[in-house]
């Protein structure tokens, strides 16, 4: 116990955890994901303008066909929703009966 209260910090005992000075490096830039976008664009051919407009109203009518049929097809599921709720409720004459008029 002596020997403890007699030593002091400067007597070496001391580890030092600290590391030493190390030069930070510069980090190399990334390279880019894409070097270079140019042998991408086609600058010399013309612009097909018809080609164009004729993809993009092909591509409008897909689109439009599309939504037609999802509406159609959520009126069919809300119609059949419809007879089946009133068929399992226990009613009678859920759906209605197409009629064709006789005409004399």
């Amino acid at each position: 116990m002596a020997d403890d209260e007699k030593s002091s910090p400067d007597d070496g005992r001391v580890v030092s955890f600290r590391r030493g000075q190390t030069p930070v490096r510069p980090r190399p830039p990334d390279p880019t994901p894409v070097e270079d976008l140019a042998k991408y664009q086609d600058r010399e051919s013309p612009d097909d303008y018809r080609n164009r407009m004729i993809v993009n109203v092909a591509a409008f009518l897909f689109v439009a066909g599309l939504i037609g049929a999802g509406i159609w097809l959520a009126d069919t599921m809300a119609r059949m929703r419809k007879d089946q709720d009133c068929v399992l409720s226990g009613r009678r004459g859920c759906t209605p009966v197409e009629v064709p008029q006789q005409r004399w």
